[in-house]
């Protein structure tokens, strides 16, 4: 067990997670401590000793159901050995069948029609047994687990349901229970009275079909787990958390993982910021206070005196790039800068692709931030001329509307990636901004290896920046955060 466990921790770090030894040693404690064979209560336990933050739920269940899965036969065996018995049956009823309604039935064929069938009489029962059977039964006749293919738990998953046509059996069942001409009693759904109670039974269904679903994953994840090992399954599933997905290669569950996770980000940080600004309450140093405190010790300034602290809070004024790829990474942006507004004095947004527009008043009339952000996409006047990103002619139109307006208390931050489509940089315009400026950032969202190449301008608007940052997921852009507080 102390092997198991030891494995486990380590995948857990091998995906991100923060796991000490003291957290290490805490959970082999825990083990100690609970009834082993009650998944449900280990994995609560090392969940409790393991896991500091809810989005790295995702990753952890993961790896818990690789290193803790139930072993058992291969699926392939368990097409024969295990495969659920037609309602009515008894053991040793025939040679191909031989157990009762929610068991197993050793059978050395299994007809794929009629395991549909058992399917479908599992989903309508809803029996937990009965639908394992069927996971089990299905994966050995539909998986096709092939010794040393390189291919994942998806590939599997995918030949399964859709030998078993799962979809397919799901509407069959939906159609006879709320469907036109549908019985108003069902015998084992319950009666179906009125469009609340067949929306009821329609989502008990699907749920009882989710079910399936990842009993069948399960019954695959542990063919694997025999055939590879339990290292190398749990390497095939990692994913990167949420904090370390790249916002121009997110995909659109990523995306939604993002966002979920943003917004608990941007309160944590306006705490952190709150916090850091009261706690600085000296000021500089008073040089002549000190001196005349000192008279009393003979000229040893052993009493240092400040300045009265008077903390400002600072504008900001955001000019990002919306065009293409890197339109994922200012929209994530804006969100974090939005949320953040109430710690700085002034938030103006800027948004352009080759022409520039002030966004500004959408995000303080919309009801949302991601009102804003869609309303921005429709409403804003950003293409000057092909709609092809120009930072040259997109900075030289902000330094002659807007440049006057920032002053001294002004931290500016372009959003891009500097990918000019060769068009002049005029990097005079960004130069005239940075010297009116307090501080200007710049954000880019992709690799540090790619800046310079290509069309890529990011050298000479570079040095015109006091800090640029490459920033391609959260955990990037919280360590921006901390410098911009």
């Amino acid at each position: 067990m102390l092997e198991v466990l030891s494995g486990f921790v380590g995948e857990l770090r091998a995906s991100g997670l923060p796991v000490s030894l003291t957290e290490a040693v805490d959970a082999a404690l825990a083990v100690d401590l609970v009834a082993v064979a009650d998944r449900s209560v280990l994995r609560s336990s090392l969940a409790a000793t393991l896991v500091k933050s809810s989005e790295h739920l995702d990753a952890f269940e993961r790896a818990f159901d690789v290193y803790f899965s139930p072993r058992g036969p291969a699926p392939d065996r368990a097409a024969a050995d295990a495969s659920p018995a037609p309602p009515g049956t008894e053991r040793g009823e025939g040679p191909d069948e031989g157990a009762t309604q929610g068991g197993d039935v050793r059978s050395a064929t299994l007809d794929p029609s009629a395991l549909r069938g058992l399917a479908a009489g599992a989903l309508r029962s809803g029996d937990q047994k009965a639908l394992a059977a069927v996971a089990r039964a299905a994966t050995g006749l539909f998986a096709g687990v092939e010794p040393g293919r390189p291919v994942g738990v998806s590939y599997y998953l995918y030949r399964t349901l859709r030998g078993l046509d799962l979809e397919g059996i799901l509407a069959d069942l939906l159609h006879a229970a709320v469907g036109p001409g549908a019985s108003h009693d069902d015998e084992i759904l319950g009666p179906v009275d009125g469009p609340l109670a067949a929306r009821l039974v329609a989502d008990e269904l699907e749920a009882r079909a989710a079910e399936l679903r990842r009993l069948v994953e399960q019954e695959i994840r542990r063919a694997l787990v025999a055939e590879r090992g339990t290292a190398a399954v749990a390497r095939s599933l990692r994913r990167p958390l949420v904090e370390d997905v790249d916002f121009m290669h997110a995909s659109g569950e990523d995306l939604d993982r993002i966002r979920r996770a943003l917004f608990p980000l941007a309160r944590s940080l306006a705490v952190r910021l709150a916090r850091r600004r009261r706690s600085r309450r000296r000021g500089s140093l008073d040089f002549r206070a000190t001196i005349r405190r000192s008279l009393q010790t003979g000229g040893v300034p052993a009493d240092p005196r400040f300045h009265r602290a008077r903390p400002a809070k600072p504008e900001i004024l955001v000019v990002a790039d919306v065009s293409g790829s890197v339109a994922s990474f200012a929209r994530f942006t804006l969100h974090l800068v939005h949320a953040l507004a109430a710690q700085f004095s002034n938030v103006r947004i800027f948004v352009f692709v080759d022409g520039i527009d002030e966004v500004t008043a959408i995000f303080s009339r919309s009801a949302s931030i991601a009102e804003a952000v869609a309303r921005v996409a429709a409403e804003a006047d950003v293409v000057h001329l092909d709609g092809h990103s120009d930072y040259g002619n997109a900075f030289g139109a902000f330094a002659r509307r807007w440049g006057r307006e920032v002053t001294s208390r002004t931290n500016v931050i372009v959003l891009g990636d500097a990918r000019n489509n060769y068009h002049a940089t005029n990097e005079e315009a960004l130069a005239e901004v940075a010297r009116r400026a307090r501080r200007v950032y710049w954000l880019n969202p992709e690799p540090r290896a790619y800046w310079g190449t290509g069309d890529s301008v990011l050298a000479s608007y570079a040095p015109l920046a006091d800090g640029v940052f490459e920033c391609r997921n959260l955990r990037q852009l919280e360590r921006f955060v901390d410098v911009l507080g």
